[in-house]
């Protein structure tokens, strides 16, 4: 694997720093703070326009609920919520770029618009970080967000047809590319690959990123977070936390978790079981329990944070934050509850 001088000496060396002296915390969920805006398809296509090269609407590509799109039509409203998490007590910001690959976006004809995306993804989080930082002094991070995209290279969408794949490596390979050359173009300090079902997926995402640092000479660190998707503590395509460690440890990354699918409670054991095995820094942002009948999440920040704080109490990890359903009010919870543990303990490495 090739060698890369470290990015953004000073702003890493101070999160590394952060990151040992206590448990950092990240923020919570976009998704929901969208949906409270109550947006109309108006809304997300700026009055029937979309701005920036590549972007294209039509009728037959209705643009409500692409909540990456925002960051070009709607960017202060996306600014504001990234402020908000910030001023609850968020360390690192995430992008609002879940979804912003060719293959995401091509539910919404917007695959032209990818790099627009992301590089405004990460320049609205930047400046909400500066806002953030200028009122309390206390620096902010921001992470490149990565989803896993709504296809997976190792299970067939056909059951009559179990060889059968609706993607490839290499189709992933130079989506995830894609994307991340926007997200370091945009100013990003990290790369989060997240809310990873198949490690295969993640692995092309993986390659991608260390393509996409050399194009851009300077290694951005990566957090990689995967998704247990029920009781059987194991990942969509079949591994166990300590098996999903050992696929993506190669990539020596900042930090591994986990993150969505479960609440804090549920998630734990699976939790434990990856902190028990990881050399680097662990990571959890659990979601606010489970969904209700509505889709809706029922857990107060309250209740969330105490869970959170086990992690913290037991000595589990190093980030917490938040997925599906958390508010500023949970992250803010959550930050008060876990500020008197010390973070997770490891041993000194080179990229820790």
């Amino acid at each position: 694997m090739h060698q890369f001088s470290l990015p953004h000496a000073d702003s890493f060396a101070a999160i590394r720093q952060a990151a040992r002296d206590r448990i950092l915390i990240l923020d919570g969920a976009m998704g929901t703070m969208i949906q409270t805006l109550n947006m109309s398809e108006e809304d997300f296509t700026a009055n029937g326009h979309i701005h920036g090269p590549g972007c294209r609407h039509t009728s037959d590509h209705p643009q409500k609920g692409n909540n990456d799109l925002l960051v070009l039509t709607q960017p202060q409203a996306v600014e504001d919520i990234q402020l908000e998490f910030a001023l609850a007590g968020a360390d690192i910001l995430e992008t609002n770029t879940f979804s912003s690959t060719t293959i995401a976006q091509a539910d919404y004809g917007l695959e032209g618009a990818v790099h627009d995306l992301n590089v405004a993804g990460a320049q609205v989080a930047r400046r909400a970080a500066d806002r953030a930082t200028a009122q309390d002094g206390k620096p902010r991070f921001v992470a490149g967000a990565v989803g896993p995209t709504n296809r997976t290279a190792s299970i067939s969408p056909d059951v009559n047809d179990p060889g059968y794949r609706a993607v490839t490596f290499d189709d992933l390979r130079v989506a995830y590319g894609q994307q991340i050359d926007g997200l370091i173009a945009g100013g990003s300090d990290l790369i989060l690959i997240e809310t990873i079902f198949d490690t295969l997926n993640a692995k092309a995402a993986i390659f991608a990123a260390f393509e996409s640092f050399a194009k851009a000479g300077k290694r951005l660190p990566l957090m990689i977070s995967g998704t247990i998707t029920d009781a059987s503590g194991r990942t969509l395509s079949g591994q166990t936390p300590t098996a999903f460690w050992h696929s993506v440890r190669h990539a020596r990354p900042f930090t591994v978790g986990l993150n969505c699918a479960l609440g804090a409670d549920a998630m734990r054991p699976h939790l434990a079981e990856l902190s028990g095995v990881a050399e680097t820094l662990i990571c959890a942002y659990p979601n606010a329990g489970l969904p209700n009948a509505f889709g809706a999440y029922d857990e107060t920040p309250e209740q969330t944070a105490k869970l959170v704080e086990v992690f913290a109490r037991d000595g589990l990890i190093n980030i917490a934050g938040g997925c599906c359903g958390t508010t500023p009010d949970h992250i803010r919870a959550i930050a008060e509850h876990v500020a008197g543990h010390a973070p997770r303990r490891i041993k000194e490495t080179a990229n820790v």
